[in-house]
C-alpha cells in the first residue's frame, strides 16, 4: 500500500465485499483454466474466428443465392434473436408453408384458435344437451324402478299372507282333530299295553271313521294318518296312499320331530299318485293324559298354494315361487317345471329381514326379487321380474335425447363456422404478416379495422412494426457510436494493466506478513490451550482431594458417633451382667432351698413305704377280709416308690443346675475385668476420632481456600487463551484474506490484457452488427438520410480518444478502476465460451 501511495494513483480501501468478490472471479478463473484452453490457444483461436469472419465478408456481401443457405456466426451477445432472422429463398419470399401443410395447420387443434373455438362451443353444446338427456333418462328410470319393487314387495306380501291363512287353517284343523275328546279316548285306547286284537281292530275303525269324516269336510286335502311313536302301533289314517309306518319313520322330518327339535314340519313338494303333488304338514303332538306321543300328518294337494300363485302377476319375464327355508327347494311356482328342484336363490338364507328387496342377477340381466317369509313356516314367497321390462317405459326419453343432440350438433357445426370466419381467418391474415415482418421486412402494415380485440391486436402490431423500425434505426446509430468505445476502452485497459501489476506486487508482500503473523498467532494459541489442560487437570485433582477429604470429614464423624453408641452400648452390658452376677447367687441360694425340700420329701417317702408295707402285713393278716385293703396298700407303696424315684431325679437336675451357676458365676468374674477394658478403649478411639474430624474440618478449610484461587486462575487462563484465539483467527483471516487480493489482483492483470483484446473484438463485432442491420427493410429516404447526417466511425474514434486523454492528464487513475474490470470479466467469459 506504500508502495501505490508513493506513485500517487491510489487512494481507497479494500473492504470485505470487494476480497469476496475477488474470490468469486478468483474461482470463475480457475473454472475457466478447468475447462477451456491456455491463454495464447486463446488468442490464436480468437485471431481465427476474426480472419474467417472478414473473409465471409470479403466473398459474400450480398444475400446467398437461392439455391445455397449460409449462416453467419456471431458472438451470444451479438447475435440476433431467432424470431429476426429471415428468409433467403427467392422462390418462397414470405415463407410460406405449402398449401396441404396450411390445410393441416388450419385443422389441427393445436395450431388454430378456430379449431379450437368450434370444439369448445361443439362440445359445450353437446355435453349440456346429452349431460340433461341423461340425468332424465337415469332420472326416470329410477323413480319407475322404485315403483315397480314397492308395487311387487306389496303384491309378494299380500300373497304371502293369504298363504298364511291357508296354512294357519291346516294348523287349525289338526288342533281340532287331534284334540276331538272321541279321537283322544280311541288313541288312548289304542296304546294301551296288551290291548288284544278285537279293542285294537275297534280303536283303529274308530279313529280311521273320525279321520274320514275330517277329511270329507275339508277341501284340497289327499289324507290325514296319525303315526304313533310307539313302534309297536301301525300307521292310522284315511285318504289315498296311506304309507307304511316304516317309510314314514325313516323320513327326516319324523326324525327330527322324534328327536323333539320341533313341535312343527313343512314337508316341501313331493309326487303322489303320479303327476298329482302334495305337500305334507306333520306336528308332533301328544294325548290328553301325557302318556303317548304322535305325529299328525296332513297330505295337502299343491294346487292348494299354486292357484294362490297363479293369480300374482309380475309383469312381462316376471315370476312367483315358494321356496322352502331348510331345503332351498321349489315348492310352488308359477313355471311348474321348477317344481321340487333346487332354487337358484341361493342367497335367501341369508336374508335376516321377514320381508323386502334385493337386486341379484339371473346370470344374463339384472333382476328386481322382491320377498316375503311366512308366518306359519320357514318358507319364502319371492317375486322376480327383469329390471329390463321395469324401466323399458323410459327409453322414449333416452330417443329423444339423442334426436336433440344430432340437432344441437348441427347447430354447433354452424356456430363454429361462424366464429372462424369472425375470428380465425383475421388472425391467419395477421400471422402471414408476422412471417414477412420475420424475415426482415418491416414496412408491412395491417388494414384491419375493428374496434374488438383481433382490431387491437391489429392496432398493436402496427405500432410494434413502428417501433422496431425505429429501433433498427437506433442500433444503426449505436453501432458508430460502439466503434469510439472500442479505442476508448483499449486505453483504459492498458492502464489498468499497470494499476493491477503494482497492486499485485504490494499485495503479495502484505500476505507474507500476515502469514507470519498468523503462524506466531497460532504457536501462542498452542501455548496457552497447553497451560489451559495442565489448569484443568489441577483443578480436577484439587476437586478430587477436596471431595476425599469431605468423605473423610464425614467418615470421623461417624465413626464418632457409632463410637459413642458402642460406649451406652458397652456400658448397658457391663451393668447386665452385674445385675445377672447377682441374680445367679439369688438363683443358687433358692437351689439350696429345693435341695432342702427335696430331702423332706424323701423322708416322706420313705415313711409311706414303710406304712405302706404295714398296711400289706395287715391286710395278709386279715385274710380274705383285707384283699381290698391290700390292693390300696400295694398302689400306695407303687406310688411312693415313683415318689422316691422322681426325687431322685430332680434332686440329679437341681445339682446339675448347681454346678451349671457355679461355672457361669466363674465366667461372669472372668469377663467382667474384660468389659471394663473395652469401655476404656472404646472411649480412647472416640477421642482419637474427634481428633481426626478436627483436623479434617481445617484441612478442608485450607483446600477450599486453594480451589478458589485456582479458579480464579483458570478464569484467567479462559481470558488469555480466548484472546490468543482470537489473534490467531484475525491473523488467520488476514493471511487468506491478503493471499486472495494477491491472486485476485493477478487475475485482474490477466483481466486487463485481454480487454485490450476484447476492444478488438468489439469493433468487428460493431461493423458486423450494422451490416446485419442494414439487411433490414425500412424506409428508404429516412434511411438515406441518416446515413448522411451521421459522422463516421473514424471522427468518433478520435473525438472520444481526445476526451480520454485531456482526462487522464487532469485527474490521477483510481483503484476503482480494478472494480471497472471486475465487471469486465463477464464479457471475458462470454469470449472463452464463444472461441
Amino acid at each position: 500500500m506504500g508502495l501505490l501511495q508513493k506513485k500517487g494513483k491510489t487512494k481507497s480501501k479494500i473492504t470485505l465485499p470487494d476480497i469476496k468478490k475477488l474470490e468469486k472471479e478468483q474461482k470463475k478463473q480457475l473454472k475457466r483454466e478447468r475447462t477451456g484452453l491456455s491463454k495464447k490457444a486463446k488468442e490464436t483461436a480468437q485471431k481465427k474466428w476474426f480472419t474467417q469472419q472478414k473473409k465471409t465478408d470479403t466473398t459474400d456481401s450480398s444475400f446467398p443465392s437461392p439455391t445455397v443457405k449460409t449462416a453467419r456466426t456471431f458472438p451470444k451477445w451479438a447475435q440476433i434473436p431467432k424470431k429476426m432472422t429471415f428468409s433467403t429463398n427467392k422462390d418462397n419470399p414470405s415463407n410460406d408453408p405449402s398449401v396441404p401443410a396450411q390445410r393441416w395447420r388450419g385443422l389441427h387443434p393445436a395450431k388454430s384458435v378456430g379449431i379450437k373455438l368450434f370444439l369448445i362451443f361443439f362440445i359445450a353444446i353437446m355435453l349440456l344437451v346429452v349431460s340433461l338427456g341423461t340425468f332424465s333418462y337415469l332420472t326416470a328410470k329410477s323413480i319407475i324402478k322404485e315403483n315397480a319393487a314397492v308395487g311387487n314387495e306389496q303384491t309378494i306380501i299380500q300373497t304371502g299372507e293369504k298363504l298364511d291363512v291357508i296354512l294357519g287353517q291346516l294348523v287349525n284343523s289338526s288342533t281340532q282333530i287331534f284334540f276331538d275328546p272321541n279321537m283322544q279316548e280311541e288313541l288312548i285306547n289304542l296304546s294301551k299295553p296288551g290291548i288284544d286284537d278285537f279293542d285294537k281292530f275297534q280303536a283303529v275303525n274308530a279313529i280311521t271313521s273320525n279321520l274320514q269324516n275330517q277329511l270329507n269336510s275339508l277341501d284340497a286335502i289327499d289324507s290325514i294318518y296319525i303315526v304313533p311313536m310307539n313302534k309297536n302301533v301301525n300307521v292310522v289314517g284315511a285318504g289315498v296312499q296311506i304309507p307304511a309306518a316304516e317309510d314314514v319313520r325313516n323320513t327326516a322330518w319324523y326324525k327330527e320331530l322324534e328327536s323333539g327339535n320341533g313341535v312343527m314340519q313343512w314337508v316341501p313338494t313331493m309326487e303322489m299318485q303320479g303327476t298329482v303333488k302334495n305337500f305334507l304338514f306333520a306336528r308332533a303332538v301328544r294325548t290328553t293324559n301325557s302318556s303317548d306321543s304322535f305325529v299328525f300328518v296332513i297330505s295337502a294337494n299343491s294346487k292348494l298354494i299354486e292357484d294362490q300363485i297363479a293369480n300374482v302377476n309380475m309383469g312381462t319375464g316376471g315370476r312367483v315361487d315358494l321356496i322352502g327355508g331348510a331345503t332351498n327347494t321349489v315348492i310352488a311356482s308359477t313355471n311348474s317345471t321348477d317344481i321340487s328342484k333346487p332354487s337358484n336363490y341361493s342367497f335367501l338364507p341369508q336374508l335376516t329381514e321377514k320381508s323386502g328387496r334385493v337386486e341379484n342377477s339371473d346370470g344374463q340381466s339384472p333382476i328386481l326379487i322382491a320377498y316375503s317369509t311366512l308366518q306359519n313356516s320357514d318358507w319364502k314367497l319371492v317375486g322376480t321380474v327383469p329390471i329390463n321390462e321395469l324401466v323399458s317405459s323410459a327409453k322414449p326419453i333416452l330417443n329423444m335425447t339423442l334426436i336433440f343432440a344430432v340437432i344441437d350438433a348441427v347447430f354447433a357445426v354452424l356456430i363454429g363456422i361462424f366464429i372462424i370466419r369472425i375470428i380465425a381467418k383475421p388472425l391467419q391474415n395477421l400471422q402471414q404478416l408476422m412471417r414477412k415482418g420475420a424475415q426482415g421486412k418491416l414496412n408491412v402494415r395491417t388494414t384491419h379495422k375493428s374496434e374488438d380485440e383481433i382490431g387491437q391486436l391489429g392496432a398493436a402490431f402496427n405500432e410494434m412494426m413502428e417501433n422496431i423500425t425505429n429501433l433498427v434505426k437506433q442500433t444503426n446509430q449505436s453501432a458508430q457510436e460502439v466503434l469510439g468505445t472500442a479505442t476508448i476502452l483499449s486505453n483504459a485497459s492498458k492502464q489498468t494493466a499497470t494499476s493491477a501489476k503494482e497492486i499485485a506486487v504490494a499485495t503479495e508482500e502484505i500476505a507474507n506478513g500476515a502469514g507470519s503473523l498468523a503462524l506466531e498467532a497460532e504457536r501462542g494459541t498452542e501455548l496457552a490451550d497447553g497451560i489451559m489442560g495442565q489448569m484443568n487437570k489441577v483443578i480436577s485433582a484439587n476437586n478430587e482431594m477436596g471431595a476425599s477429604a469431605h468423605d473423610v470429614e464425614q467418615a470421623s464423624e461417624t465413626g464418632v458417633q457409632h463410637m459413642e453408641k458402642l460406649l451406652t452400648r458397652t456400658q448397658t452390658t457391663e451393668d447386665m451382667i452385674r445385675s445377672l452376677g447377682a441374680r445367679i447367687d439369688s438363683l443358687q441360694q433358692s437351689t439350696s432351698s429345693v435341695q432342702q425340700v427335696l430331702d423332706v420329701m424323701q423322708n416322706i417317702t420313705k415313711q409311706t413305704n414303710i406304712l405302706s408295707l404295714n398296711a400289706t402285713i395287715e391286710a395278709a393278716r386279715a385274710g380274705a377280709a383285707g384283699k381290698g385293703f391290700m390292693v390300696v396298700a400295694d398302689e400306695v407303696r407303687k406310688l411312693a416308690e415313683q415318689s422316691r424315684e422322681s426325687i431322685l431325679m430332680v434332686g440329679k437336675i437341681t445339682t446339675n443346675i448347681q454346678q451349671e451357676m457355679e461355672e457361669t458365676i466363674k465366667v461372669l468374674n472372668n469377663a467382667y475385668p474384660l468389659f471394663k477394658q473395652q469401655t476404656e478403649a472404646v472411649k480412647d478411639t472416640t477421642t482419637i476420632f474427634e481428633s481426626v474430624q478436627g483436623q479434617m474440618s481445617a484441612f478442608v478449610t485450607k483446600l477450599n481456600s486453594v480451589t478458589a484461587s485456582i479458579n480464579d486462575l483458570s478464569q484467567v487462563q479462559n481470558t488469555m487463551s480466548e484472546a490468543m484465539s482470537n489473534v490467531s483467527a484475525v491473523a488467520e483471516q488476514s493471511s487468506a484474506t491478503s493471499q486472495e487480493v494477491a491472486s485476485l489482483s493477478n487475475e485482474q492483470h490477466n483481466v486487463s490484457g485481454q480487454l485490450v483484446q476484447l476492444s478488438g473484438q468489439l469493433e468487428n463485432v460493431s461493423l458486423d452488427l450494422k451490416e446485419t442491420i442494414s439487411r433490414f427493410t425500412v424506409d428508404e429516404e429516412e434511411t438515406h438520410s441518416s446515413e448522411v447526417s451521421s459522422d463516421s466511425p473514424e471522427d468518433v474514434v478520435e473525438e472520444q480518444t481526445a476526451q480520454v486523454e485531456e482526462s487522464d492528464s487532469s485527474t490521477p487513475v483510481d483503484i476503482d478502476q480494478s472494480q471497472t474490470a471486475e465487471n469486465d470479466t463477464p464479457l471475458n467469459n462470454e469470449s472463452d465460451k464463444r472461441t
